[in-house]
């Protein structure tokens, strides 16, 4: 697996992103995209492009008996117009089920109340994305 390695979180609202380090040591957050005032793609291209990233790994968000749902379809969606300007980066989607649940106790154990986790939620998903992807 080459890195470094861009984690994406997509919401209709919010974009959380995380990524490793280029040598695949540490995974940590990078910022959450507002969707109503930053245009999604070209900012993503541009991190990826400052950050020298070799692949991407996209939340797919599967219902609980892991089957595709509304949601799925959006992400597929935005996952395809992402493809098209960033060929011949690898896109691969993996089941994001219960990364925001999980990022959330998380954040709540380090002392973040719900309030102070909106800022950082979807960051902390796209870190718990990477994290299971890369089996960590």
């Amino acid at each position: 697996m080459t890195h470094p390695i861009l984690a994406i979180d997509h919401g209709d609202a919010r974009i959380g992103i995380a990524a490793t380090d280029e040598f695949g040591i540490a995974a940590h957050p990078v910022e959450t995209i507002d969707c109503r005032k930053t245009e999604a793609i070209p900012r993503i291209l541009t991190l990826l492009s400052e950050r020298k990233i070799q692949s991407i790994v996209l939340g797919l968000p599967l219902r609980m008996d892991g089957s595709e749902g509304t949601a799925s379809a959006k992400v597929r969606k935005f996952g395809e117009q992402l493809r098209k300007k960033i060929t011949p980066l690898p896109l691969t989607y993996f089941d994001e089920r219960f990364t925001t649940i999980s990022a959330a106790e998380k954040l709540h154990q380090s002392g973040k109340n719900a309030k102070k986790q909106k800022a950082i939620i979807d960051q902390a998903a796209a870190l718990e994305i990477l994290n299971d992807f890369l089996g960590w």
